[in-house]
This record gives structure tokens, sequence and C-alpha cells, in this order.
């Protein structure tokens, strides 16, 4: 019976080398890849036919090696991009190669039989759509801010007319620079009467500024919810700005029919794991109402307090520890 963990990320990624000390100290058998290392330090030979309807075969690293039939679970974190293995070749190259290594390469990991994914890349472009996003928590009863999505001038300043404050953010994170560093730009406040015609260059999202007393981080692994209570020091509109160790964290108890909807945008999504962001209102207790911001299926959670227990629960679920649900199991 398959038994291995397939662990594929970048070589400094301290998130994974958690999960995967608890795997050792499981005596689970764990290999550890980043498909960006194709070459002298990463080869593989993967056939199928009819006789062999699954994709078979070895692969190899400089110091493992493992049988694609022998992989029960895949733990995809964060991979180098496939164009840094190519960036001294041309751009016409450097394309080319990537998408092939994307394709062929990649096809494989992304297709093992029978494999448990957390979370399958598929699932995660799927759900990295923040127009999804909010959609689906509207869809499983979560409350949600208004929000426009518009590259029109007018219609954002009748959206910004419409209520008192109004924020900006962005879909995605700015991409890397030629530095190879990725940036950010944060939530903000925005005065509608610098809205121009440079809104029509592209897509803008803007959202209603909920009069919030606080955010949540919930992250979910399988069946098991975390939660945490983020206070900044300095009251700033998005915490993520600022020092995270100065962040104020508390435990919080989510409510039944928020934790459900949680499951169920999972599921929907195939996903195994999500980290949630809300906004609180109202005063610290049962009344104080819940705001879904956003879900992050691929993000960081190692500076959570709950972060051993969040490891574990992660070790659990990669080695069937614990069932996940059908839907839940994104397997190709």
């Amino acid at each position: 019976m398959a038994s291995t963990v397939l662990v594929v990320t970048a070589l400094e990624d301290v998130t994974a080398d958690w999960v995967i000390a608890a795997l050792n100290e499981r005596e689970v058998p764990v290999v550890r890849i980043d498909p960006a290392d194709i070459g002298p330090g990463l080869t593989f030979g993967a056939h199928i036919g009819p006789d062999t309807p699954a994709w078979g075969g070895r692969l190899r690293t400089a110091s493992r090696e493992v049988e694609l039939g022998e992989v029960a679970a895949v733990y995809y974190r964060r991979p180098t991009p496939y164009t840094a293995r190519y960036v001294q070749l041309s751009a016409q190259q450097r394309d080319f190669a990537a998408a092939e290594a994307r394709n062929g390469l990649g096809g494989i990991l992304n297709n093992l039989h029978a494999a448990l994914y957390v979370n399958h890349p598929a699932a995660v472009t799927r759900a990295d759509f923040k127009p999804a996003q909010l959609q689906s928590f509207a869809r499983f009863g979560l409350q949600i801010p208004p929000t426009l999505i518009t590259n029109d001038p007018e219609q954002a300043r009748k959206f910004a007319a419409q209520h008192e404050h109004v924020i900006y953010k962005t879909f995605r994170g700015l991409p890397r620079g030629e530095d190879g560093h990725t940036g950010a730009i944060w939530a903000q406040r925005v005065d509608p009467e610098t809205f121009d015609d440079s809104l029509g260059v592209m897509p803008h999202l803007f959202q209603a500024e909920i009069p919030k007393t606080g955010d949540a981080r919930v992250t979910v692994v399988g069946r098991r919810v975390f939660a945490s209570r983020i206070q900044a020091p300095d009251g700033v509109l998005d915490w993520r700005c600022g020092d995270w160790d100065d962040l104020i964290h508390t435990p919080v108890a989510v409510p039944a029919p928020t934790e459900e909807a949680l499951h169920r945008y999972l599921t929907s999504f195939g996903l195994v794991f999500g980290c949630f962001d809300f906004a609180l209102t109202g005063p610290e207790n049962e009344t104080e109402s819940w705001t879904a911001i956003e879900c992050n299926s691929n993000g960081q959670w190692g500076w959570l307090p709950d972060a051993p227990a969040i490891t574990e629960a992660f070790a659990d679920i990669l080695t069937r520890k614990e069932t996940v649900h059908h839907d839940h199991a994104h397997r190709p």
C-alpha cells in the first residue's frame, strides 16, 4: 500500500520543515522536491500504457528516490517557479522550457493516481480568484462586504457615494521583480475624488469599509478548525502591513454556522486546507458579527500561536489518520 508523502516546495520553507519533522517523528517516508531543480539535481522517468493505466516510474533527487506509485499524499506548498530554472535563456527559450517543464514534470506530479493532495494546485488556482471567493462566501451564507469590481470611473464614484468609506484591494500580490522578490499592495482607503479615466486601464476591486473592532484568522485543516482574533496595536486597516511580531492574538470561537460554511466552501473547490480572514464587528461576545474577507488556499500559518497543533493536523491528514471527506480529497 502506498505510504510515501511527497512534499513539493522550495528549499527555504520553514512551514514545510515543521510538517516534515512531524512526519519523520511518525516514521512516515517523506521525499521533498522542488520541481524547478529539474536537471542533474532532479531526474525522472514516468511511463504509462494499456497494461499500466496509471503513471509509474521513479523520481530522483540528489539525496532521495521515490517510486511514483508509492506516493500516498502530496503536500503542495510553494515550489520555485519553473522560469527561475531557465533564467539564463533568452525570453522565448525560457518561456518554452518553463512551459515544457510545467506541462511535463508538473503534469506528472499533479496526476499521481489515488494520491491525496493538500492542496491540489488546480484547486488552488480555481480558488485564487477573489470574485469566485466572494460569490462562494455569499452562496454558503457568510456575510460579505458590499463589493464592486469595475474599470468604469463613473460606476466607482456612484459606489463610493453609497458608502461612508471605500477601500481598494488588489486581486493578486505584486509579481516578482528583477531581484526575485515579490511585493504587496495593502488594502487601503481611497478618495473618490481621485477617480479618473486611469481606472479604465484594468479592473479594480472596491469594497465598503467594515467598521471592524478586530480581525480573525481561521485556519481549517480537514475537519479541524483553528481560530485566532488578531488585534494590531495601531488599529491599522490591514494588519498585514505592520510588524507581525506586534500583533496581539487571542483565541476566538467560530460561530457554528460560520464553521460549517467554511467546510462547505472548501469542499466546493476541492480543497483540504484554507486560511480564512474575517473582519469582526460589535462586542467581543456571541453577538459579534463575522464578515468574510478572503481565503488563501495556500496560506501561511507558521506565525500563529496554534502552529504546533496545525502542524500535527497536517501530519494527520497526510498520513490518513484523519479521514478526509470524499469531496474534499482532490485526486486525479
